[in-house]
């Protein structure tokens, strides 16, 4: 049996809750952008560490496309815009 103050905590947990709808940015493989571009862009546009932007580069190579960030529409709408004006082929999802 739950106590006063145990329910009211639960009750103020609950109305902590937050919904938040992650998207991911995906980049797509193509045959023009060479890997030394997507892995600039990934550092500059992702702020990725070298090894990040290598790993998601080969990713993108060999499967084709790679989520290379998460996060809230608002959050990816300028890197995917960054991105497209480097070139590369991403889109949020």
């Amino acid at each position: 049996m739950n106590t006063e103050t145990e329910i009211a905590f639960q009750e103020d947990v609950l109305l902590l809750e937050e919904v938040i709808d992650l998207k991911n940015l995906v980049v797509y493989n193509d045959d023009v952008n060479t890997f030394d571009h997507v892995i600039d862009t990934l550092i500059a546009v992702c702020k990725h560490t070298p090894e990040q932007a290598e790993q998601c580069t080969y990713l993108i190579h060999y499967k084709g496309k790679c989520t290379v960030k998460v996060g809230t529409f608002e959050e990816l709408e300028s890197m995917c815009s960054a991105i497209h004006d480097r070139g590369i082929s991403a889109d949020i999802v």
